[in-house]
């Protein structure tokens, strides 16, 4: 896929300020002033820059490489989606706060474990990323999309695999909801191929650490890198990198009714990819990650925790077995 020189200069720029600003408190409010990233792919005319979903591959393929801590993928690439799907009245409500940093939100899942009646919901949906602190909550009811304001909702926190990432338990009440006219299953296919961009950048990032690492460790008189096993083994997985690469970009460009297929195509295979790159980058560390405190096992954590995040890579191929109609 031919990049543009805009793309790249996006990359470039949001890898040059992550290095610089990754840990600082106002990382996020500096991330909507001084780049506008909250607003990469929402419309102009709610203070977005308008580009579109490449784009924001592009910016959850660099937050993936420093597995961010942030609120970027529920508020913008989950919940952002959805209301940019939505009518006039819900897109000038809440996108404009989303864009200028102030607003943060998510999308629960809950399908049927949430059940809508006269304006309220009543059920529990679990595993929301950042469920326990967005402003804003959009919930999945059966095959609607419902608004729900956040302080009106019991939440919890709940303890995961993966620390870098905040998962939440919602409990509702009849709890007063905005039922939205989203289309839910392209809600979720955006979600997914947002979340396989930023599984490229884990991975692209464990690869790098491992191919750094056989370069500078000697064993034998030799860097290990000089070793065929090891040569092979980084060959092998920068292929299989590319590869997911390459199925993002053409899911980040597929419109229409070859969405679906596109978006399980990348799911499937992005989630093995990370999880194989994360493994391999701790043996070919000799088995540093095993510390639980090197990047290499906080990247395991994340690849085996977004691997289940919205189906198991088993689920993706069976979905897209049933839309190609094998």
């Amino acid at each position: 896929m031919d990049v543009t020189g805009e793309q790249h200069e996006l990359r470039a720029t949001v890898r040059r300020f992550l290095a610089e600003k990754a840990g600082d408190s106002l990382l996020w409010r500096q991330m909507a002033d001084q780049l506008g990233l909250q607003g990469v792919a929402l419309p102009e005319k709610y203070g977005g820059a308008g580009a579109g979903l490449t784009e924001l591959a592009i910016v959850m393929e660099e937050l993936g490489r420093v597995l961010l801590p942030s609120p970027y993928f529920a508020t913008v690439a989950l919940a952002g989606h959805a209301l940019a799907e939505c009518g006039d009245e819900a897109k000038s409500r809440w996108l404009p706060a989303i864009v200028d940093g102030s607003l943060t939100a998510t999308v629960a899942f809950s399908g049927a474990d949430v059940r809508a009646c006269g304006g309220e919901l009543t059920g529990t949906a679990m595993f929301v990323v950042d469920g326990d602190t967005a402003d804003l909550l959009l919930v999945v009811a059966g095959a609607d999309l419902y608004a729900v304001e956040g302080k009106s909702v019991r939440r919890t926190r709940l303890q995961t695999l993966d620390p870098t990432r905040r998962l939440g338990r919602l409990e509702l009440d009849r709890t007063p909801a905005v039922r939205l006219d989203a289309n839910v299953d392209r809600v979720r296919d955006l979600a997914v191929i947002a979340l396989a961009a930023e599984q490229v950048g884990g991975a692209r990032a464990c690869l790098d650490a491992a191919v750094g690492y056989a370069k500078v460790r000697v064993q034998f008189g030799r860097p290990i890198g000089s070793f065929q096993a090891i040569k092979h083994k980084c060959a092998d997985l920068l292929l299989e990198v590319e590869a997911a690469r390459s199925a993002v970009e053409h899911a980040a460009a597929t419109t229409g009714d070859d969405l679906p297929i596109a978006a399980a195509l990348a799911a499937a295979y992005c989630s093995v990819v990370y999880t194989r790159v994360a493994k391999e980058n701790i043996q070919i560390h000799g088995g540093i990650g095993y510390t639980w405190e090197h990047d290499a096992h906080r990247h395991l954590k994340r690849a085996k925790s977004s691997e289940l995040l919205f189906g198991t890579p088993a689920t993706h191929r069976a979905r897209l077995a049933d839309l190609v109609g094998i």
